[in-house]
């Protein structure tokens, strides 16, 4: 009987449900939690953990998507009212990694600026010491002889004797009547003396010395707020994460970042505010992460112009635009609230608009600029984006530096640092540029830039920036390649579009972090890689940053724009010559082979980035069809692009490019920069106008394939979709 109750008891204990997690239980991935009569489960990514309703969909099914929409049937499973969108991962990730490199460099540099201010402010009072010596030794002279001569007394009004200094009377304090009376204290007492007894002072007695050496004591005792239990001095470190949603990058950015002090988490909605709330307590970071609900062009224009007084606080160090769609309207406020010198990220996921060719009455209205019609159209997307972040800035006198600038999956996101300074603003002009494009035919680009940066010599022998009206680009209605006509595309963005110092500085941080926390590490590697890349086709005194400072944020103020924008597709070029495609090792391995730079691009697969001129290219191509791959006859018609390219005379290069070859290509490229200050900036990459000389190009076209391969790690560039419906979600309702 009595095992038969054991056994009962048995089976009611493993029948009993499991204990319910609250919003208080360490949190954990895949927890159910309740909260308020609501079920919850939990997601982890990073470091952060937000709760979202069981069952909600974290992928979209395509075909019930469309069936919905359509046909008005009811979607199976939870509707999507809470937005986790899995394939951001590696956009927070990133972030993560990049606020990181930023608040680093930007912390080091604030400490340095708190120890030259207390050394000027330590030198101010050893001056100030020194003064107050000398006055006191004058002092004192002053009285030695006065105590020899012995002091003037007259009688005044009450018969009493009063001295005189310099022939003035000088009248007695209150204290002198009240000691000669007998009331009063007859000596002020000193507080913070070695032995000195515990004392009834009143407050009145102590004087200002004592205040100081109470202070010096609480400073001492680490009791001021502004420093950290070492002593050092906390510096401050604000966030703005103005499109929050469910708060999750505003919970990585206080997890992750251990210098953040405050992340403002901000929506629009009620709802998601809340959950916002529900998140922060449940990773218990109440302390760090504020939730406001309100405008987020609202909240932002708080901050401006609150120098005078009467503003919500200090600006923001890092401001993070997130939204659907374009981020263009946030722009005007968030350049103005953050810091002098701040970090802003942004995100545009309308691809169809500024990276695409179908919307160009949109892009400008939005950007600024039209859109490239090209297969280099990624490139000239990000380029749109950092032209409406420049000219935006620049109205309110602030400066716009690229630290990174991505094409990523379906969306474009770029990380710009704004400094406040009116001198490097006027360099904006030339810094943009219009492209001529040849985009029904050999998709050849010409950029025309908007203004002219010149480094001028004064009449002393000073040189200084002399900003100036550019001249047109040598070019005509049809391309000079293939006579097919040009269009214009632009303004846009012509400078670098990353900071090499910021990239690799990213890239150290690499080998030491967990994978489990940061799921994209081996793609974060292989893009920022390329990227950096990428940056090799700048002539060594263009880069924007000297790498031996280790600082992102040393840079030489050189206004050079980028003179090889853009890519090119080996297979885009054998289908305009209508022959077979050389492979991407062979075509980088002949450009190699002739002096030239050839690099990938982390824009788009198979995309090619060359300081060669569109000249060089052709004359490649047409070698690969004469050496490798020639063409069957008539495959190619009289009018055709390919046909006027094939027929065309091989012409003389620029002069910097005539001079490369394998052997002296390091000196040529140094040469190349003189060279290109002193031609047209307004000439196509590559030339210099003097295209109508014949001539044979002084390289012998060699197609390397072993050159063109780069050694080293193997990474991964591009990834490949995991799984099915791998893209954006809807937006949450």
């Amino acid at each position: 009987m009595e095992k038969a109750n054991a056994g009962d008891k048995v089976s009611t204990e493993l029948s009993q449900p499991p204990e319910r997690a609250t919003i208080h239980s360490p949190p954990s991935a895949g927890q159910t939690v309740f909260h308020q009569d609501k079920e919850y489960t939990t997601v982890k990514e990073g470091l952060a953990y937000i709760l979202i309703p069981p069952n909600t969909r974290k992928t979209l099914d395509t075909k019930a998507h469309q069936a919905k929409k359509f046909a008005g049937k009811a979607e199976e499973g939870k509707a999507q009212n809470v937005f986790y969108n899995e394939i951001m991962q590696y956009n927070r990730d990133l972030s993560v990694l990049a606020i990181r490199a930023f608040g680093e460099d930007t912390l080091v540099r604030a400490k340095e600026a708190q120890k030259k201010k207390g050394r000027w402010k330590g030198s101010r009072e050893r001056k100030k010491e020194r003064k107050n010596q000398e006055s006191r030794k004058f002092e004192g002279e002053g009285e030695e002889r006065a105590h020899k001569e012995g002091p003037k007394k007259d009688i005044g009004a009450d018969g009493v004797a009063q001295e005189v200094e310099n022939g003035t009377k000088r009248p007695r304090d209150e204290d002198e009547k009240d000691v000669e009376s007998g009331i009063g204290p007859a000596k002020r007492v000193k507080l913070g003396g070695v032995n000195s007894e515990p004392q009834n002072v009143d407050a009145t007695e102590v004087l200002d010395e004592d205040f100081i050496e109470c202070e010096r004591s609480m400073s001492r005792g680490g009791s001021f707020m502004n420093k950290n239990l070492t002593g050092e001095p906390i510096v401050q470190f604000r966030i703005l994460d103005a499109l929050s949603a469910t708060g999750l990058r505003a919970l990585r950015y206080a997890h992750e970042l251990p210098f953040v002090t405050s992340v403002t988490a901000n929506d629009l909605s009620p709802g998601a505010t809340k959950s916002i709330a529900v998140n922060v307590e449940h990773n218990v970071l109440a302390s760090k992460i504020n939730a406001v609900t309100g405008n987020a062009i609202a909240h932002m224009y708080q901050f401006v112009g609150q120098e005078v007084g009467g503003g919500p606080g200090s600006k923001y160090d890092v401001i993070d635009l997130d939204p659907y769609g374009t981020a263009v309207p946030f722009l005007d406020a968030a350049v103005q609230a953050v810091k002098d010198g701040g970090l802003l990220c942004v995100t545009c996921t309308d691809t169809a608009v500024f990276m695409s060719t179908g919307y160009p009455e949109k892009a400008y209205a939005l950007y600024g600029g039209t859109p490239l019609k090209s297969l280099a159209s990624h490139e000239g997307g990000l380029r749109l984006l950092l032209h409406s972040i420049a000219t935006t800035a620049a109205r309110y006198g602030i400066a716009m530096e690229p630290l990174l600038s991505l094409s990523i999956d379906y969306y474009a996101r770029v990380w710009v640092r704004l400094k406040r300074s009116p001198a490097e603003v006027k360099f904006l002009a030339g810094k943009t540029m219009l492209v001529y494009n040849c985009d029904n035919g050999c998709h050849a680009v010409t950029p025309q830039w908007v203004g002219r940066n010149t480094l001028t010599e004064g009449v002393k022998g000073n040189t200084f920036w002399k900003h100036s009206f550019a001249q047109v680009a040598d070019v005509s209605q049809n391309c000079r390649h293939c006579g097919f006509k040009t269009h214009l595309n632009g303004p846009m963005w012509g400078g670098p579009l990353h900071n090499p110092v910021f990239i690799e500085r990213i890239l150290s941080y690499l080998p030491t972090l967990d994978k489990s926390t940061y799921g994209t590490v081996d793609r974060i590697e292989g893009m920022l890689t390329t990227a950096l890349e990428e940056l090799t086709l700048f002539p060594a005194d263009q880069l924007l940053s000297d790498p031996a400072t280790r600082s992102s944020d040393a840079t030489n103020s050189n206004p050079a724009g980028d003179p090889h924008p853009f890519y090119v597709f080996p297979n885009s070029l054998a289908k305009t010559l209508h022959c077979m495609a050389p492979s991407e090792n062979q075509i980088k391995g002949a450009l190699r082979h002739a002096g030239f730079k050839a690099v990938r691009t982390h824009a788009a697969r198979g995309g090619i980035k060359t300081d060669a001129s569109f000249d060089v290219i052709w004359h490649i191509m047409r070698e690969w069809i004469r050496q490798k791959a020639p063409i069957r006859e008539g495959a190619l018609n009289e009018g055709q692009a390919g046909w006027r390219i094939l027929h065309a005379k091989d012409k003389t290069v620029n002069e910097h490019e005539t001079e490369k070859s394998a052997s002296n290509r390091e000196e040529a490229a140094g040469e190349a920069v003189h060279d290109a200050k002193d031609a047209s900036e307004n000439t196509a990459p590559g030339t210099k106008g003097n295209e109508g000389t014949s001539g044979a190009f002084p390289f012998e076209v060699f197609f390397d394939e072993e050159l063109g391969k780069d050694y080293g790690k193997k990474l991964k560039r591009f990834q490949l979709n995991p799984r099915a419906n791998w893209g954006p979600m809807v937006k949450a309702r």
